[in-house]
This record gives structure tokens, C-alpha cells and sequence, in this order.
């Protein structure tokens, strides 16, 4: 495994690159973005296509028909055109100029209706007149086409060509994950929903970060193996928790990550547990990181986290977003464009997984060897005569480290309790590690069993 030597509390993740990956990421929504994907079909395989051109991918394709839990795999829909056209042939609503213009997994059909008739079939936002809604109908057979509000009013009484060249057959699930061995085989998972059309924050936001945090990752050694799923939302991570079940026990923590290229603050959501190391990790990072971000308790509502997070599972997974689903305006409409995500966002949103991977892989116990009294650091040189507040913090961060490491508290739990950045916390162990004042608790990660 190439990298930049072995990962200890000291050794942080590849810094953000100064020339802009936020841009990259930006440009890589931006390709994605007119692909019409749904939870099954050739755009969910072009968008796993796509990602793999960055990070190595195992694609799986579940068949229609199979049981995954109390669900079942759909029939795989496919759409070519669609339009609603006036009798001169003008189409009055086009596909091909939105993919939002078609209700998701709409049957096939081709026939006249008058406006009347068509009006049940057509779906606004009449409060954002100017923007087209996002629909699906993917477990009830039916068909339809949004609009804008505008588009709707303009269109005169009279008979309408309507077709919707689309295709529901038996076929496939498609699912994609990368996984990167560490030297560990217990696990950090990471998930992203890919089955949203054009639709920049939810979630090709989410697709961008897991993306780049995968391909960071290969460049370092690991500690943890890392698992990235990109799977259609619900139905996908069903059928990979039920095809997966062997593999569940490694997962030691997880995050889904969705909206997080928009410019509102962070919101993170704990996992059904509550109290586990990737939400004290999440929160500690948000703390001296973002200040302005809000946390919140788990609910049964949301994303993937619902299905990793249900109780037969019960996984430590929480959730990451900035804005939350469904409640900004622009939520799974046209206005969740290319314009309301921005590389400042998403890089700080690689930023902040970056930093909670920092936390999990440097997180350890420590056990002071010279517990009665503070050991002598000047004749070791960890004291400095010299004032100023770095050497303080410095001095602070060790005397703290020697104080909690009673072989019961964390790393995390030191930093949290001195109000001190994680790094500075694991940085001061590190050099007393070195000097022969700790040791550390539990087996040594070369004695874990590999994969």
C-alpha cells in the first residue's frame, strides 16, 4: 500500500490542496449533473462509471425480484424522450431540456389528451412559479410531467400529443462501493445516495465528497479500512445491508453524507445511539471548525442513516448535511442547481470529514507510566522556559495528556475536557509517547486479524 508512512495520532490527512478542490469538486457536479438517474437504470451505471474514474469501485446488480428485507428489488425503468407537444408540434414541455420534467419511473405512454385531462398529470410549485418540482413514483405504476408554474399558464386549452418513451422491465439494481483496506479490518463507512437527477446538493454534493475523501484516502496509510457506498437512496442501502450482513460487525463508525454543498451552516445528526466515538468526533470537529453548527438528535426520518441506523442494525452512523432535507426552498426542485452549490461549501465539507477521519484514526488510550506526581518534562526538554501562548498551549496540552491518561479516557475525551483542539491533544501524546512517559491500552493494531 503507497502512502506517506504509517498513521499515528500525529499524522494528519493530506492538507486541503491550496489551488482549489472545491473547484475540482464543483466541476465534477457540473458533469454529473444532466445525467437522468433514478434508483435503477443506465444513468445510475453512468454515474458509478464516472466516480470510477477517480476510485477503484465493485459494482454490484441485484436482479428485479429479489428479496432484500421486507423489500423488494423494483424493475429496472429507463426513459429515451419524453414531451408534451401542441398541435403544431411544438413541445410545450421537453425532457430533454430538464430531466425534472418527467415524474420518475413514469410507465410508458403515448396518446391525445385535452388540457383538462392532461392538468392530472402535471405537477407545480405555485409558490416558486419559476421553478420545476422534482417527483417520483417508484413503487406505484403511473405517469407525469412537472413544470414551472409560468410554463403551466402559458399553455392554451386544446388537445395535446403526449409520449413518454420509457421502459419498466425486469433488470437490475446497481449499486457501487470502494473499499480500502487499512491495517485493521474494522471499518469507517461512508454513504451517498446517487438516484437524484439533476439535482446539484441532493446529492451529487454528497457523491462529489465521498468521492474526494475516497481518493485522499488512497494516498495515506490507513489504521481502519474505509468502505464508500454509493447506492440509490433506500432501496439501495437495503439491499446492501442484506447482502451484507457477514460484514456488519466491523463497521465502527459511519457517516452519510448529503447535502453538503450549499452555504448554510452545518447540521449534524447523531446516530440512533446517541453517544457513540463518531458523534463525540463529529461534534468535537463542528466545535473548532464550524461554531455556528447545529446538532441534533437522531430521528427515524432523513437518509440512509433510517436504514443503517434501524434496530435489528443499529450501526453507529450519523449524518452530515448543511442545509437539512427538506427544508430549504430549493429542496428537489430545478432551483437545486449548479449556482446553489459553491467549492467554498464543498471544500469545507471535505474539510470536516477530513477532520472527524483525523479524530477516528488518532483516537487512542494512553496510560501514564510516572502517575504519582508530574513527571520531571524540563530534563526531558517538553518544558520550555521561553513565554508566549503557543508554548503554553503546548505545556498545557501535555500536562493534560499526563493527567487524564489513567488508562480510562481517550485522547477525545482529554481534548474535550481541557476545551482543546483534538490535534494539540494528540500531538502532546505523541511526544510523551516518545519520551517513554505513556503506554498505551489494549492490543497493538498489528495484532488485529486482517481482513
Amino acid at each position: 500500500m503507497s502512502g506517506r508512512g504509517p498513521v499515528s495520532t500525529g499524522s494528519p490527512l493530506l492538507p486541503i490542496d491550496p489551488m482549489g478542490v472545491g473547484e475540482e469538486m464543483h466541476a465534477f457536479i457540473a458533469d454529473l449533473f444532466p445525467i437522468c438517474r433514478s434508483i435503477t437504470g443506465e444513468g445510475v451505471r453512468e454515474t458509478i462509471g464516472s466516480i470510477g474514474r477517480f476510485v477503484p469501485l465493485d459494482v454490484s446488480e441485484v436482479p428485479s425480484g429479489t428479496p432484500v428485507l421486507d423489500w423488494t428489488i423494483p424493475r429496472e425503468w429507463n426513459i429515451r424522450d419524453a414531451y408534451v407537444a401542441d398541435p403544431s408540434g411544438k413541445r410545450v414541455i421537453d425532457f430533454k431540456a430538464s430531466n425534472l420534467h418527467v415524474v420518475s419511473y413514469s410507465v410508458p405512454f403515448r396518446g391525445r389528451l385535452d388540457l383538462g385531462s392532461l392538468r392530472e398529470h402535471l405537477h407545480t410549485l405555485p409558490k416558486h412559479p419559476d421553478w420545476i418540482p422534482y417527483r417520483t413514483s417508484y413503487y406505484r405504476e403511473s405517469w407525469g410531467f412537472c413544470l414551472s408554474q409560468r410554463q403551466l399558464e402559458a399553455i392554451p386549452d386544446g388537445e395535446y400529443e403526449v409520449c413518454i418513451d420509457a421502459s419498466l422491465r425486469d433488470g437490475h439494481l446497481t449499486y457501487a462501493e470502494c473499499y480500502l483496506p487499512g491495517v485493521m479490518r474494522e471499518e469507517i463507512l461512508f454513504s451517498c445516495h446517487i438516484c437524484h437527477p439533476s439535482l446539484a446538493d441532493d446529492n451529487l454534493s454528497g457523491v462529489a465528497v465521498c468521492t474526494f475523501l475516497a481518493q485522499r484516502l488512497m494516498q495515506l496509510e490507513r489504521r481502519y479500512s474505509y468502505r464508500f457506498l454509493f447506492v440509490p437512496g433506500t432501496i439501495g442501502s437495503l439491499a446492501w445491508l442484506a447482502r451484507n450482513d457477514s460484514l456488519l460487525d466491523r463497521i465502527r463508525h459511519g457517516l452519510v453524507l448529503a447535502c453538503v454543498g450549499d452555504a448554510a451552516p452545518f447540521t449534524y445528526k447523531r446516530s440512533r445511539r446517541g453517544d457513540t466515538e463518531v458523534d463525540r468526533a463529529m461534534e468535537h470537529v463542528l466545535r473548532h471548525a464550524a461554531p455556528d453548527h447545529q446538532i441534533i438528535d437522531f430521528d427515524p426520518y432523513g437518509y440512509d442513516e433510517r436504514q443503517y441506523c434501524s434496530p435489528g442494525f443499529d450501526l453507529p452512523v450519523g449524518s452530515l448535511s448543511r442545509s437539512r432535507h427538506g427544508t430549504f426552498p430549493e429542496y428537489h426542485t430545478s432551483a437545486d442547481n449548479l449556482a446553489f452549490v459553491h467549492p467554498a461549501a464543498l471544500e469545507e465539507s471535505l474539510a470536516v470529514t477530513q477532520g472527524v477521519i483525523e479524530v477516528l484514526e488518532g483516537n487512542r488510550t494512553y496510560r501514564n507510566l510516572f502517575p504519582k506526581g508530574e513527571p520531571q518534562l524540563g530534563r526531558r526538554g517538553l518544558y520550555t522556559s521561553l513565554g508566549g501562548r503557543d508554548a503554553e498551549a503546548e505545556q498545557m496540552a501535555l500536562l493534560w495528556v499526563l493527567n487524564q491518561s489513567d488508562g480510562q479516557h481517550s485522547l477525545l475525551e482529554i481534548a474535550d475536557r481541557a476545551g482543546m483542539a483534538f490535534g494539540d491533544i494528540r500531538i502532546a501524546a505523541d511526544r510523551l509517547l516518545e519520551h517513554g512517559l505513556l503506554e498505551p491500552v489494549g492490543a497493538p493494531d498489528s495484532a488485529v486479524d486482517g481482513q
